[in-house]
């Protein structure tokens, strides 16, 4: 993975850690779950970008380049 993608991981994980605290009051929870899904969509923007780019570049060996 990518170091952004490593660090927005860490962020959601230490964000779940609070919320599983409960040490939150409403308002600061609904902050942090709205960060949260702001952080879910950029992961998941960023796995599909990966995910395309392993697509274009060729095989790195394998049955492809036996064909």
């Amino acid at each position: 993975m990518t170091e952004d993608l490593d660090t927005h991981v860490r962020e959601l994980e230490d964000a779940a850690a609070r919320l599983r605290a409960g040490e939150m009051d409403a308002q600061q929870a609904a902050a942090l779950v709205e960060r949260c899904a702001e952080l879910a969509g950029r992961l998941g923007a960023e796995l599909d970008r990966v995910a395309r780019e392993a697509e274009r570049e060729p095989a790195a060996g394998g049955q492809e380049q036996l064909l």
